[in-house]
């Protein structure tokens, strides 16, 4: 991260609209792959238990935990979090997180949401903006303070 770069930590409403956002891309792409492979009575399936077999398994759990690892190794954010500006960084140093950090961050999203999303609602009270899962993995969720073009300036005259 630039020494010279003014960031803020990205508050609550912009990181639920970075969620939303890649729920609807891995909805997009997890839900045609088992039709794919299970047909539309995978719908059936789902209703009556949490995993429908092993593809089931691999494509709606271990694939989206390994894309959002990724990308966040290689990209700092989600797709989502990319579209509103946003990355996810060390909270010590401000540089990528390692891949630790990324698993437990990950796996913290789970401890987040049990208690009635407890967690993830910290984050609108958290002066530092951080989720449980951030606070487990030693992380933050920052973004630029100017995110235009340039800054927006008034004439005072």
């Amino acid at each position: 991260m630039a020494d010279t770069e003014q960031v803020e930590y990205a508050g609550f409403w912009i990181r639920v609209w970075a969620s939303i956002i890649d729920s609807v891309l891995l909805v997009c792409v997890i839900l045609p792959l088992l039709l794919w492979i299970y047909g539309w009575e995978y719908l059936e399936l789902a209703d009556s238990s949490l995993i429908a077999g092993p593809a089931d398994f691999l494509v709606s759990w271990v694939m989206p935990a390994v894309a959002v690892i990724a990308f966040w190794l290689y990209k700092q954010a989600t797709p989502g979090k990319m579209l509103v500006h946003a990355r996810v960084v060390d909270a010590k140093t401000g540089n990528t997180l390692t891949t630790s950090q990324s698993v437990i961050r990950y796996l913290g999203y789970f401890v987040s949401a049990i208690p009635f999303c407890l967690g993830l609602i910290w984050v609108a009270f958290d002066p530092r903006k951080q989720g449980w899962h951030d606070k487990l993995a030693g992380t933050v969720v920052i973004r630029s303070r100017h995110r235009g073009p340039e800054p927006v300036v008034f004439d005072k005259s």
